[in-house]
């Protein structure tokens, strides 16, 4: 257990804290959640409209319930003992979107700086670096490739429909230079929490591949269910 991990747990034997996921008395996550996210069974979750450029997207599970609590929790009220168990989760799409294979780089979508201070801490590199640990024990050669940085901070997504948020998007994310040669002709997955629309990934996508980095696909934690009856 890491050191922000033991603290965590000494504050819930202490003070006594709830479960983030179902809010039941006693640590952060209880037996009966973490049960729940081992049972979690990963599909392919295209939007729809579905943006262009966007690669094949698999989600661990739909954006609901326990889950968008334990993803909240770790992400705005900094409950960092739920890294480990969401990399988990990340891991099992991750899995799924590798099929056969056995290697892979993940190459988390990017926070702005702002983002990244106001919250105190980046959930999502956090999660990715959990995932990989995971994967790893499993046989898997996965690493970790921070390929990307915010170029433009676009503005809140929140209330846009699905043709702003690509316009809104456009040229937020660079691809760094250093990454290129690294990553030609790997399995190169983009990881992030939560898709809605796909317009993020779809963007991050189309910076990868401008400096020709290919995308094998994308893995998150969850989607909503804005996503059409046949899922393609």
């Amino acid at each position: 257990m890491g050191a922000v991990a033991a603290r965590d747990a000494f504050v819930d034997l202490v003070l006594g804290g709830r479960c983030a996921g179902c809010d039941r008395p006693g640590v952060t996550l209880c037996g009966g959640c973490r049960e729940l996210l081992r049972t979690l069974t990963p599909f392919r979750a295209w939007p729809d409209p579905s943006p262009v450029g966007l690669a094949p997207p698999t989600a661990a599970a739909p954006y609901g319930e326990e889950l968008r609590r334990l993803i909240l929790a770790h992400k705005e009220n900094a409950r960092y003992a739920l890294a480990r168990p969401l990399g988990e989760v990340l891991a099992t799409a991750v899995r799924a979107a590798l099929g056969d294979r056995r290697a892979g780089w993940l190459c988390p979508v990017p926070s702005s700086r702002t983002t990244v201070r106001q919250r105190g801490h980046d959930p999502l590199t956090r999660i990715t670096k959990a995932a990989v640990r995971s994967l790893r024990r499993q046989g898997i050669d996965a690493r970790r490739a921070s390929a990307l940085h915010v170029a433009r901070r676009p503005d809140d997504q929140a209330g846009l429909s699905a043709e702003r948020r690509t316009a809104n998007l456009a040229g937020a994310f660079a691809a760094r230079s250093r990454w290129a040669e690294t990553l030609t002709d790997q399995p190169v997955l983009l990881v992030d929490d939560v898709i809605t629309t796909g317009s993020t990934l779809a963007e991050a996508c189309r910076a990868l591949e401008s400096r020709g980095i290919p995308v094998l696909g994308c893995a998150v934690l969850a989607a909503t269910r804005r996503r059409s009856p046949s899922g393609s």
